[in-house]
């Protein structure tokens, strides 16, 4: 049981790489509108795109938790 949490622990652990890769694209947007406000709308767009597929990657990581925790017992 304690392979299962430790394994599960890391497939846990790609939520913090979404995190980090959201907040550095946030603010790389914040800097593009500040630099070219007629944009906003574009920026904006391809902001929330990759913002909703890095999150993807995370809920991935903590499906696959889920899925190691309940049928690798």
């Amino acid at each position: 049981m304690g392979l299962l949490a430790i394994g599960a622990g890391i497939a846990v652990l790609t939520g913090l790489g979404a995190g980090i890769g959201i907040g550095i694209a946030t603010s790389k947007a914040a800097e593009a509108i500040a630099r070219q406000p007629e944009a906003k709308g574009d920026i904006n767009k391809a902001l929330l795109l990759g913002c909703a597929l890095a999150e993807a990657t995370a809920i991935y990581g903590f499906v696959i938790a889920i899925l190691i925790i309940l049928f690798l017992k």
